[in-house]
């Protein structure tokens, strides 16, 4: 490795990171909803369970694929992932 970053290298990253980004927020909206179950006892323990279930596997298989395709947007995702739990985490805070 020459330490080179080319634009063929950076392009993966970026749209692994914005897809990474809308995934993400999708990801801590289910969390969000998993939380309020898991708080209110709807309906018993499954549909909190099937949508942690879920949302673990639903991230495993992202960043699976996001390393299949490189180094590089492996790191874009995971900074993506980065960018949507602090855009979560400020949506919760600004409620109070």
């Amino acid at each position: 490795m020459t330490g080179v970053v080319s634009i063929s290298t950076l392009i993966p990253a970026a749209i692994m990171a914005s897809a990474a980004t809308a995934f993400g927020l999708a990801y801590f909206t289910v969390l969000r909803w998993t939380v309020d179950l898991y708080c209110a006892n709807y309906g018993g323990a499954l549909a909190p369970v099937a949508l942690t279930l879920g949302r673990i596997a639903g991230a495993v298989i992202f960043l699976a694929l996001a390393a299949t395709v490189g180094a590089e947007p492996l790191i874009g995702a995971f900074l993506g992932f980065l960018v949507a739990r602090a855009i979560a985490l400020r949506s919760v805070r600004s409620r109070g």
